[in-house]
């Protein structure tokens, strides 16, 4: 594998700059004084920005991008083998690094290097921990795989030894990574188009704990099946976190950071009492919705504790924390429907989610969901149907391919039929101009209408708003 010498700029192309973590590095590697160009399918709003720092954005992945000055290509998971780019860079011997592991190659500059996995909450947990760091002046540099007010976007540039970084478990990714601190959120069935099924992924989650040094730390969900499997011999300390409150999960406090004394406003943001193997240690309150929250702020502050940050630091930082963009965001009101959009796309974030949005005021709760690859969709049909049913009405849109081609065997329409099995009121349109007039013509002053999907089902809220 080709090694970069960090301390030596040299000229770096992306394919694919516009994803949002390529985006990221292709920033922070521009602000260390590498030459830095790349290429996307099409412009956006990444795109154009990245433009406006100064880096050559190419439109359109071709051959003639490849120029014989660039030392080094990095590409992602999504690139295909039949990519213009991508064979020229082969047929010219260019050294190259996937994405994975450029990020494993910079975490080697970091004394504390930190990796937050799981197969869902990352991106919102990740953010949460970065404005922890932020508050507490350590100066963190960051990279999370949504958009961050709170740090000015998806890529943070510190200046000290703390890195943050979302650590994402498709296609072994996170194999690459050194980190000396890891949380795992969770570890469900998902990217099956990848792993042969969940014991595969937990034998992935495995080897990730193993990365961690003798010196290191790991933060773990104590409530995943057969924790012993991930966490036994492990050479690093183990810290186990999960909800005591009776009312909500299981009562015996058996973990090292633990929630107890549950409560939630009412719009659905929590509070909790904050244990530490017994031991109060204060009531933490955060501006995030649901349950699920609480459980993901519980490794962050277990982890800020142990790095030295102190409790009223953290207290503060959460409690000013709104989230990441696409992570239950409130987008808007329009003749008084409000209009919310969450990335969730896996049946267990789709009823974490609606779960904690049924506590919102609201009249008729509206969900108009993408579904995000044909072979998620499939995989996963009868789950999909139970989660999306937490919601009062329910809108499908197409599902969004992605990276994957249509097999012809799977459609929205398979998940409505579902659905009204169920006895739910379910629709599907086969373009977002009709799923907004049809909301145009039934929503009401009082209703919430969410937007859902890892796709670009957000647009339809922002049509509805104006935006």
């Amino acid at each position: 594998m080709y090694n970069i010498n960090f301390d030596i700029p040299c000229r770096i192309h992306f394919i694919g700059i516009g994803g949002i973590s390529m985006s990221g590095f292709a920033e922070y590697l521009h602000n260390k004084g590498f030459k830095v160009s790349g290429s996307d399918k099409q412009k956006s709003s990444i795109t154009e920005h990245l433009a406006s720092l100064g880096i050559d954005v190419l439109y359109g992945q071709r051959a003639e991008n490849i120029t014989p000055d660039i030392d080094i290509v990095v590409y992602t998971a999504a690139i295909a083998e039949d990519n213009e780019e991508l064979i020229e860079v082969k047929q010219r011997n260019i050294p190259m690094l996937n994405r994975a592991e450029l990020i494993g190659q910079l975490m080697r500059n970091f004394n504390d290097a930190i990796a937050v996995s799981g197969t869902h909450g990352k991106t919102t947990t990740t953010a949460m921990l970065s404005v922890i760091f932020t508050e507490a002046k350590m100066d963190p540099t960051v990279s999370v795989g949504g958009m961050v007010d709170a740090i000015g976007g998806n890529i943070r540039m510190g200046h000290s030894n703390h890195f943050i970084v979302e650590a994402c478990e498709y296609t072994n990714s996170f194999l690459h990574f050194n980190p000396t601190k890891s949380i795992i959120l969770n570890i469900d069935a998902d990217h099956l188009d990848f792993f042969k099924d969940l014991n595969d992924i937990r034998k992935s989650f495995r080897m990730f704990a193993e990365r961690l040094p003798k010196d290191g730390q790991l933060f773990i969900n104590g409530d995943i099946a057969d924790l012993e499997e991930i966490t036994e011999g492990l050479k690093c300390e183990v810290f186990t976190y999960g909800i005591a409150d009776p009312a909500y999960g299981n009562p015996d406090k058996k973990y090292d950071y633990y929630a107890d004394n549950i409560q939630f406003n009412n719009m659905s943001a929590g509070s909790y009492d904050l244990y530490y193997r017994g031991k109060l240690i204060d009531r933490i309150t955060l501006s995030l919705i649901g349950l699920y929250n609480i459980s993901n702020s519980l490794p962050v502050i277990g982890l800020a504790l142990q790095s030295g940050i102190g409790i009223d630091t953290i207290k503060a930082a959460l409690v000013n924390f709104k989230g990441a963009k696409r992570r239950f965001e409130y987008k808007g009101t329009i003749g008084g429907v409000i209009i919310m959009d969450d990335y969730a796309h896996h049946p267990t974030a789709v009823s974490a989610t609606l779960t904690a949005v049924r506590a919102y005021p609201h009249k008729t709760l509206w969900c108009v969901f993408q579904p995000h690859t044909y072979s998620r969709t499939r995989q996963h049909l009868k789950e999909f149907a139970r989660s999306l049913a937490l919601a009062d009405k329910i809108i499908l849109a197409d599902i969004y391919a992605s990276r994957e081609k249509d097999p012809g065997d799977i459609s929205s329409k398979d998940l409505v039929r579902e659905l009204e099995a169920l006895g739910k009121e379910a629709y599907y349109f086969p373009s977002f101009d009709e799923i907004e007039n049809f909301l145009l013509q039934n929503c009401i002053n009082g209703d919430l209408l969410i937007t859902m999907g890892a796709g670009d089902i957000a647009t339809v809220g922002e049509s509805l708003l104006g935006q």
